[in-house]
């Protein structure tokens, strides 16, 4: 098989309005030379995310094309000399590194460590929704909040027919005894977190008392997008050491409400293994192979709720069209 020196991309080169037919160009990069643990993955397809948005809102003009994009599903074209986990011709998914140019292209370079098995009964497009938003779910519930089988308790969701909120959500009544309490703004994001298995869905208007309305003894761990403005009703309805992760650092929050019950706050980022090369980034193509096997058992379901058939830059800006809106339910998804 003859490997290509050059990929079609699909770069921002500054920060421009969604609407604007230049805030995505199509542009031909070199492929990078593979680092000892790289795949090189031929792209199948893409989802959007928040990162995506705000990653191209601040580009500034003059630089180098900046290729965004993080979660992909493809198959694997080459291998760097130290892989150990992969071969050529596997088909994969995964969450990529903020480090390093993104999956907006026919080709991508990516470290093995942070690549999970594509689950064999879903399509490119149904695998491309999950990665990033599995990732964060998965380390937010096993490894910020340390949950077992055997957990019990309340869990509110915070915007469960999010990207990460639905996800979330699966796992927790999969492989928790908790009840999930979520919350959906709209008709139709209360049905998707009703469908990915919520036991109670409510408004985000007035939280406290609509959370105290389905779980009167109150919650023992709390996940949200966009903690701002909900502080003092997160810390009513948490019970005393109980425990909170939001995925934003939110300039000038105050978390002085949680302090008399003695409340947790985690941060988390899933690029952070990546950014740091940590001792354990392997971590992450091990809970992406489980939640791979989790979806083939019909365990889980995808979160693609759109899915745009053509690799182009209009399809792209229409994708973080869908995104920026803030109304998004599930994922979108660009397919080649």
């Amino acid at each position: 098989m003859t490997l290509p020196t050059s990929t079609r991309a699909l770069a921002s080169t500054r920060a421009l309005p969604v609407t604007d037919p230049e805030a995505f160009v199509e542009v031909d990069l070199d492929v990078p030379p593979l680092r000892p643990r790289d795949l090189l993955v031929e792209v199948r397809a893409v989802s959007v995310n928040p990162v995506d948005v705000k990653r191209r809102a601040g580009i500034a003009a003059g630089g180098e094309p900046t290729v965004l994009g993080y979660d992909a599903a493809g198959v694997v074209v080459a291998v760097g000399p130290e892989v150990e986990h992969h071969a050529v011709g596997d088909a994969v998914f995964y969450a990529g590194d903020v480090t390093r140019r993104g999956s907006n292209a026919e080709h991508h370079a990516v470290d093995e460590r942070i690549v999970g098995t594509k689950p064999a009964t879903l399509s490119d497009a149904e695998a491309a929704a999950l990665p990033l938003t599995a990732i964060t779910a998965w380390e937010t519930l096993f490894e910020k909040f340390r949950l077992t089988r055997e957990s019990t308790g309340t869990l509110l969701v915070v915007g469960g027919a999010s990207g990460v909120g639905s996800i979330l959500i699966q796992l927790a009544k999969r492989l928790t005894s908790l009840t999930v309490v979520a919350t959906g703004a709209r008709e139709d994001s209360r049905a998707l977190a009703t469908r990915m298995g919520a036991d109670a869905v409510i408004d985000r208007d007035d939280l406290a008392a609509s959370v105290l309305g389905v779980a009167p003894g109150g919650t023992d761990h709390v996940f949200t997008a966009h903690p701002s403005g909900t502080i003092e009703a997160l810390a009513e309805v948490a019970k005393p050491f109980s425990q909170i992760t939001s995925i934003n650092a939110e300039p000038g929050l105050d978390l002085s409400p949680l302090f008399s019950k003695s409340i947790t706050w985690h941060y988390e980022l899933m690029f952070t293994r990546s950014l740091y090369g940590t001792a354990d980034l392997g971590e992450q193509r091990l809970l992406l192979d489980r939640v791979s096997a989790l979806l083939d058992d019909g365990a889980l379901v995808t979160t693609a709720t759109t899915v745009l058939e053509g690799f182009t830059v209009e399809n792209l800006r229409e994708a973080h069209r869908m995104v920026e809106t803030g109304q998004m339910i599930g994922k979108v998804v660009v397919t080649r």
